[in-house]
């Protein structure tokens, strides 16, 4: 609920006419004999997230709810830039389980794994995410099973030291040879200290300000394709008012 609260409280800063809404079931959604939780549930989002897509001209940003969010929105950015995409994944974890690796059968921990083709039939998209033109930025908290991933796919993320200036992330990007840009930000990026309305913290994440300035550099040097913010849950409406100024700055960085 906690999501739900983050997500109505940063709808509720935004013009109406720039917003639309995915509504998601009430109803939690069975598991299927999948191994995954909700998996009713995540198919329907899915399929009413790419039907709003669909219909947009402008680029989108996908605001959760969780990282789930993302599935539905970097497929659709894949499908229009013909291949032509590097995928920065601003987020402490990488979220490459899968259904039998994951401890908690929770789809947030496994997005950016089933965008990879590792992931349950039916939430899996036709083209597939290619680990060569994935960056992960941030990254600080990873379950043995990614580490193992990681290492075969040959994923090494730009750390948090390096993000320090553009310069680490803004070469990651150019090695992948794309011209335009998905940006996904889960809240956890940033350090607790600096920003507090979030479920899962993990401590010497990086700061606001500097989150906004990678993506700015990043926008100066690709095209941007789409980008999501996830995992804005704050504790209280006291929290989601501190905090929202930063997610407009965020908001801000993506469209001006």
């Amino acid at each position: 609920m906690r999501l739900v609260d983050g997500a109505e409280a940063i709808r509720g800063d935004l013009p109406s006419s720039a917003t639309r809404v995915v509504d998601v079931p009430l109803e939690a959604g069975d598991s299927r004999n999948t191994g995954l939780a909700r998996f009713g549930s995540l198919s329907l989002v899915k399929e009413r997230t790419l039907a709003v897509l669909d219909e947009l001209t402008d680029v989108a940003i996908t605001i959760g709810g969780d990282c789930g969010v993302d599935l539905a929105a970097i497929e659709h950015a894949m499908t229009r830039s013909n291949g032509d995409l590097a995928v920065v994944w601003f987020d402490a974890h990488p979220d490459l389980n899968t259904a039998e690796s994951s401890s908690t059968s929770a789809f947030t921990g496994m997005v950016l794994r089933t965008l990879l083709g590792d992931g349950v039939d039916g939430l899996v998209p036709a083209t597939l995410l290619d680990p060569a033109k994935l960056v992960l930025a941030g990254t600080r908290s990873i379950d043995d099973s990614e580490l193992a991933y990681m290492t075969a796919a040959g994923l090494a993320p730009v750390g948090v030291d390096a993000l320090a200036t553009p310069d680490a992330l803004l070469a990651a990007v150019e090695a992948t040879g794309a011209s335009s840009v998905y940006i996904h930000i889960d809240v956890d990026i940033l350090d607790p200290a600096d920003f507090s309305s979030k479920g899962d913290p993990v401590p010497f994440g990086i700061t606001a300000a500097q989150l906004t300035t990678l993506i700015r550099a990043l926008r100066a040097r690709f095209a941007l394709a789409g980008a999501s913010i996830t995992e804005f849950a704050p504790a209280s409406p006291d929290a989601a008012s501190d905090d929202l100024p930063t997610i407009l700055r965020i908001i801000g960085s993506l469209t001006r």
